[in-house]
């Protein structure tokens, strides 16, 4: 796997974010909800940056099953979550890629009668935007690639590493061999 943003690039890129997070919402209460699972890892480091009054709750949303790497229906779960009516919102996400999850999630949100919804990303992958939608904090743009780690999977795994890499060919084969063996 190639690395593509250390463990020290990602520490210090989520606390840039941060600051511009409670730069915005500065002297209100935050509501942050992760989309699970991806973003547990971003959740975890990104509010002990914030330092202001916060609640932290969860929703599901996924758009891809299994070894696949092309997005299918998006299933929202919204059971786990807070309750955000009149509350400012902060999504977090692990990664734009065409932006239909993130959209939707959004648009969904809205439903529950927030005062306000923005959201935040750790990754923004370039060219690959399929919507006007654009979050409002990402802490890195990345190239085009496959990318595990700090919370991102492949087949639920790899979620563990500490530092962002790209997923080549070779990665795949070796994983693949691996489960089988």
């Amino acid at each position: 796997m190639k690395t593509l943003l250390t463990r020290e690039q990602l520490h210090d890129g989520v606390a840039k974010m941060a600051q511009q997070i409670e730069a915005a919402f500065e002297g209100r209460q935050l509501t942050i909800i992760g989309v699970l699972t991806g973003s547990v890892v971003l959740v975890a480091d990104l509010i002990r940056h914030i330092d202001q009054p916060m609640r932290v709750g969860v929703i599901q949303a996924s758009s891809y099953r299994g070894a696949t790497t092309t997005r299918g229906d998006l299933i929202i779960n919204s059971e786990l979550m807070l309750d955000i009516k009149d509350r400012d919102v902060l999504l977090v996400d692990d990664i734009f890629d065409t932006g239909h999850t993130l959209e939707k999630v959004v648009e969904k949100l809205k439903d529950f009668k927030p005062a306000s919804v923005r959201s935040a990303v750790l990754l923004r992958k370039l060219g690959r935007q399929e919507t006007d939608y654009r979050p409002d904090f990402t802490a890195f743009e990345i190239p085009d690639e496959f990318v595990v780690g700090y919370g991102l999977d492949y087949e639920d795994m790899y979620r563990n590493l500490p530092y962002l890499a790209a997923l080549e060919s070779e990665d795949i084969d070796r994983h693949n061999a691996a489960q089988q063996g």
